[in-house]
């Protein structure tokens, strides 16, 4: 009754001439998205096309830790590009593209010092703008039979990633997704006679450990099959920065370093600081910040000499300063704050310098990032077996 009730008023209001509620409404909108999405795409592409080949290698860190004590066959997790992928011409994957992946096999830590292990799958990409990209893959944490009969524990592990025509990724800056490792080899005491009885016997019964995948853990993505890729601008992969007037800062360089307990969690920047505003700044009153807004200070271990520098009007300088933070694979941001009210001033992003960083610096924080590979869990001392 009430859908006869509604039409009649529908045919009083508009009359006899259906056609007003009609077509026209959607014809317009299908060409208007249309010419939306080539105009996006043609400010995020040159319009060049690269293929992801066969021997290229993805860098990612998982988002959430994988402990093959806690976790279960089944459990789901994702993991992140932590840098670009180039092509020749360009960009063709950006860093923060993430992957969607599983648990499809978990092992314990048994006699005879044999680890546990994680085996892990992966069935699609997720794009920035948040677009779903088939993909399979796989990855297992076990060392080769001989490689473990060795105690050889140096280890590359990678995603295997096959499949599914990965194209048309849209990089928007706007748009988004949202337990340190110990990696030690074992030693056995053993000394002549007796003493090595002794530390054979300790052998045989010693379980292996267990395996923990931390964020922040790089691990590598070998590619099997060549897939297509758009190439990316440059201006469409810039993180957005604020400026102050008359604060002129320009990060040089970009080292990724080791704190003094050996632990990959420190961004050493070059900044050149030219103050022509109306405050007064220190390294004190600067942060980095990364993508999920945590902010971290300037840290001690490293030079100091900027960290407490006055940069009073007028004042030019150069220095070096350092942050320690929590996944050094983040994005973060240069932060310059006003000490009165402590709100931010001047935010320069560190992914946008670390474009024009050198190759060899790149090189040396690659090694510096990817140094602990076997993803061995610490041992608790006081737990019994």
């Amino acid at each position: 009754m009430r859908k006869i009730i509604a039409l009649l008023l529908l045919i009083m209001f508009f009359g006899t001439n259906t056609a007003v509620l009609a077509d026209p409404v959607f014809e317009g909108h299908a060409e208007k998205s249309d010419q939306i999405r080539k105009d996006l795409e043609s400010e995020l592409f040159t319009g060049q096309v690269e293929h992801l080949e066969r021997s290229d290698i993805i860098h990612m860190t998982v988002s959430q830790v994988l402990d093959s004590n806690i976790n279960i066959e089944g459990d789901e997790f994702f993991a992140e590009v932590v840098n670009d992928v180039e092509g020749d011409s360009g960009v063709i994957i950006p860093k923060g593209t993430f992957a969607h992946g599983r648990i499809s096999k978990t092992t314990e830590a048994k006699r005879l010092g044999r680890a546990a292990t994680l085996s892990l799958e992966f069935d699609y990409l997720i794009t920035p703008d948040g677009r779903e990209i088939p993909i399979e893959g796989k990855m297992s944490t076990k060392l080769h039979p001989v490689a473990e009969t060795g105690k050889i524990i140096a280890q590359d592990v990678g995603y295997t990633l096959a499949g599914g025509a990965v194209g048309g990724f849209l990089a928007l800056n706007w748009l988004g997704l949202e337990a340190a490792i110990a990696s030690q080899g074992y030693t056995l005491a053993g000394g002549a006679a007796l003493g090595g009885a002794i530390g054979l016997g300790a052998a045989l019964i010693r379980k292996g450990h267990e395996v923990l995948i931390a964020p922040g853990d790089e691990i590598k993505v070998k590619i099997n099959t060549s897939v297509p890729l758009p190439v990316y601008k440059d201006s469409a992969l810039m993180q957005h920065e604020m400026q102050y007037p008359g604060l002129e800062v320009r990060i040089s360089n970009v080292k990724h370093e080791e704190d003094p307990f050996g632990e990959a969690n420190t961004i050493t920047l070059t900044v050149m600081i030219t103050n022509m505003s109306d405050k007064t700044f220190s390294g004190l009153d600067t942060a980095l910040v990364n993508d999920y807004n945590a902010v971290f200070r300037p840290s001690i271990f490293g030079d100091t000499k900027l960290m407490f520098k006055q940069i009073k009007p007028g004042d030019k300088v150069i220095g070096d300063i350092s942050f320690a933070v929590d996944n050094i694979n983040r994005r973060f941001w240069l932060t310059f704050y006003d000490r009165r009210n402590k709100k931010a001033l001047a935010k320069i992003s560190v992914d946008n310098a670390y474009k024009n960083v050198s190759t060899k610096t790149k090189k040396k924080n690659d090694k510096v990032r990817t140094r602990k590979v076997n993803f061995k869990k610490e041992t608790d001392l006081f737990e019994l077996d």
